[in-house]
């Protein structure tokens, strides 16, 4: 006899966990899968841990909306629950003319999304607050911050168990078969087992779209084209004159090669965009001339020596390398004529920032 929940989630990255939370406060059965061994192993725990203002996405998009949403209610959560984070702030620098025009663009932006506190900084304010930057203008964030991600997520399972949620690793999700009363799920490992639930959630990151296509009944026509963007990170063996976070104007598939700092105050610069076919987190040592470079460009005394390999993460992005989404890809019913699925594919940056506002609209559907 299968066992019965009301809601499976498959995936205990960040937005899996954050979607649980919410659903078992809601008074949900639910059981959440992971196919790891941990939980966050994936997206989750390979980024800059930067909560994100919401400036480089397009109005009324589902990362514009999530990301204002959810920084608010990421912040209230790490105070509510003493989670390591600060509001650190972010510079966003231009050397050019038309890197100073994005500037600007970025400004209206930012605005146009709820971002009422972005400003341009006066160059005496510029070589006072950071006297080792070079830019020509600087933008500021204020409200740019950066957490502990790990002991968010520890949060968030905390939260789950104690309302009776349930989480299982080494659990593969293989196959879901369409019932007249939900689904019936068969997980693999040691041991398998079927499930049988009213709602399924995918949030599985990396393998949202392999998940779907496990997903017996729903059209193929609903499940896009997944690639993959990593992007290696390094150390800075020394010390780094920076008090916040300094990073470059975007560039095509990300944010550029910026300096972020973790709660300890150490430094690392990211990510770069390397376009993979597979999950191979191995960094690319070879991408060191690259990095110095980039980060010489505002940081000219940056010692290239110093620079180390750390580690890499890998972006699910929907589409391919010449031509990908940029926002993220929320399914429910609604769109794919499956009662009670909700698929969320391409949740890539900002979705740590995202998390708990994408929680909400997910239990707000299943309600």
């Amino acid at each position: 006899m299968p066992y019965q929940f009301d809601i499976v989630v498959v995936g205990a990255g960040v937005v899996g966990l954050a979607c649980a939370k919410y659903l078992v406060e809601q008074g949900y059965s639910t059981l959440i899968v992971e196919s790891e061994m941990a939980f966050g192993t994936g997206t989750s725990s390979r980024n800059s841990e930067v909560i994100h203002a919401g400036i480089y996405y397009e109005k009324n998009s589902h990362k514009a909306r999530l990301c204002v949403r959810g920084k608010h209610l990421l912040y209230e959560y790490c105070i509510s629950r003493s989670i390591p984070h600060k509001r650190i702030g972010k510079w966003i620098v231009a050397q050019t003319d038309t890197q100073a025009e994005k500037l600007h663009q970025l400004q209206k932006a930012g605005k146009s999304n709820g971002v009422e506190d972005l400003e341009f900084l006066p160059l005496q304010a510029i070589s006072t607050g950071e006297s080792s930057l070079k830019a020509g203008e600087v933008l500021y964030s204020p409200s740019t911050g950066i957490l502990d991600s790990h002991a968010y997520m520890q949060s968030l399972i905390k939260d789950i168990e104690s309302g009776g949620g349930v989480i299982v690793y080494r659990t593969p999700f293989e196959q879901a078969t369409i019932t007249n009363n939900g689904f019936e799920i068969r997980l693999g490992g040691a041991d398998p087992v079927a499930v049988n639930s009213q709602y399924l959630i995918n949030a599985a990151g990396l393998y949202a779209v392999s998940v779907a296509k496990g997903i017996q009944g729903l059209s193929e026509k609903y499940i896009p084209q997944a690639c993959f963007a990593k992007g290696n990170y390094y150390a800075y063996l020394g010390q780094v004159p920076f008090k916040r976070l300094i990073y470059p104007v975007p560039e095509a598939g990300g944010l550029g090669i910026h300096l972020t700092l973790d709660m300890g105050g150490q430094a690392r610069f990211g990510p770069d965009v390397e376009w993979v076919e597979k999950m191979d987190y191995q960094v690319n040592d070879q991408s060191k001339q690259k990095f110095a470079l980039a980060i010489q460009t505002y940081w000219p005394e940056c010692d290239p020596s110093k620079l180390a390999p750390a580690y890499s993460g890998i972006r699910p992005k929907l589409g391919t390398p010449q031509k990908f989404s940029s926002d993220f890809l929320i399914q429910t019913n609604q769109d794919h004529g499956v009662s009670g699925l909700i698929n969320l594919f391409g949740i890539e940056s900002p979705g740590l920032t995202a998390s708990l506002a994408i929680a909400e609209m997910v239990s707000s559907v299943v309600q």
